[in-house]
């Protein structure tokens, strides 16, 4: 079967959906000959080839609205749906869902995974909603990664009976394989870990904030366009000589961050963070989680009294008080953290999510056969 990955972008410009499909893409049998449609953040595109993957990234102009200015993508769309049995969506992607309406799949069916709302973009998301709905309304099923993200989802509300709901995954295998680098941390005391884009959602100015309570190191791993802003205010804060920006790291070098930690932390103040794929990340090395009581799938991943501490978003105090508690209670740390890659395993492996997204690609085949 042959399957045509469709999203903004794609390895090495890694977020949490491009992890999402390149585990897709990679972790398919070979039974599957898989390609990728994405686009560059910026500059001039061409075929690319990953880990056995043949990737096709279109040129642009940049990302206004953090969606691609691409105008050759609805191009290339229409010609690599021509040589695909399945073609797989993944949203929030207006480039992709106004390229498709355009184009079209040809005789393929189509599957998309709807990874979260959009939220931020409010003015912009009036202008595309009918858009998005008439996209959604022409697709053969729809992925959505949790319960709580299809219940509380306006838009996909008008479409529940052709969701199917698929969490998404970690490789457990790869965790075991994995050859951690030594990173230049203190790694006597107790340390704190973020690992994240440093955007509008995260809500790291909230955790800096905390830090002035908590005694212990916080590690901030990732980059973004509010780095230098939370650089300031560690320092505004007084607590800069224990908050270590790191920036992007290498995979090996994001290991040995995980396996140093004692305690994750997302404290994400937005719709936008779904799911938090880092957090699957820290339980599956099994490290307790303190996150937020967003309506979404963040609290279901990690689950308060079980995995972790769920506080409310933007509650720098509670995010203090949950941080304390965890270093306070050494067995209470261990025991949700032995809970949490227990939960990893149960729920949330690769070859679970592949085998349902597998069976999802049977039945729309063969649906578009009848």
């Amino acid at each position: 079967m042959r399957v045509l990955q469709v999203n903004k972008f794609y390895y090495p410009d890694i977020g949490g959906i491009e992890r999402v499909v390149q585990n897709i893409t990679e972790g398919l049998p070979d039974s599957y000959s898989t390609r990728v449609l994405a686009s560059r953040p910026r500059g001039f595109g061409g075929a690319e080839r990953h880990n056995g993957v043949d990737v096709v990234k279109t040129s642009s102009l940049g990302t206004p609205l953090s969606v691609p200015l691409s105008p050759t993508f609805p191009i290339r769309l229409r010609a690599m749906v021509q040589d695909a049995d399945i073609v797989h969506h993944h949203l929030p992607n207006p480039l992709s869902t106004v390229s498709h309406l355009a184009v079209g799949a040809g005789d393929a069916p189509v599957v998309a995974t709807y990874h979260s709302d959009i939220v931020r973009q409010k003015k912009a998301l009036r202008a595309y909603h009918p858009v998005l709905k008439r996209f959604l309304d022409s697709v053969d099923r729809i992925i959505v990664t949790s319960d709580r993200l299809l219940d509380h989802s306006e838009i996909l509300e008008p479409f529940t009976e052709k969701c199917d709901v698929v969490p998404l995954s970690i490789d457990l295998n790869a965790i075991g394989d994995e050859n951690p680098s030594p990173l230049d941390i203190k790694t006597q005391e107790m340390n704190i870990l973020f690992v994240g884009r440093l955007n509008y959602y995260k809500g790291v100015e909230y955790l800096i904030n905390a830090m002035t309570d908590v005694p212990a190191n916080l590690l901030v791993v990732g980059d973004g366009e509010r780095r230098t802003a939370l650089e300031q205010r560690s320092r505004e804060r007084g607590v800069a000589d224990r908050v270590q920006f790191l920036g992007h790291v290498s995979d090996e070098r994001l290991a040995s961050a995980y396996r140093t930690a004692d305690l994750f932390v997302l404290p994400s103040v937005e719709p936008s963070e779904a799911f938090g794929v880092v957090q699957l990340e820290a339980m599956a090395r099994g490290l307790p989680v303190v996150n937020t009581s967003l309506p979404t799938g963040v609290p279901w991943v990690s689950v308060d009294g079980e995995t972790g501490l769920t506080v409310a978003p933007r509650d720098a105090s509670a995010l203090a008080d949950a941080m304390n508690d965890l270093i306070d209670d050494d067995d209470l740390r261990q025991k949700y953290g032995e809970q949490a890659r227990e939960r990893v395993k149960q729920l949330f492996t690769r070859e679970r999510m592949l085998e349902q997204i597998q069976t999802i690609y049977r039945r729309v085949a063969e649906e578009s056969k009848t």
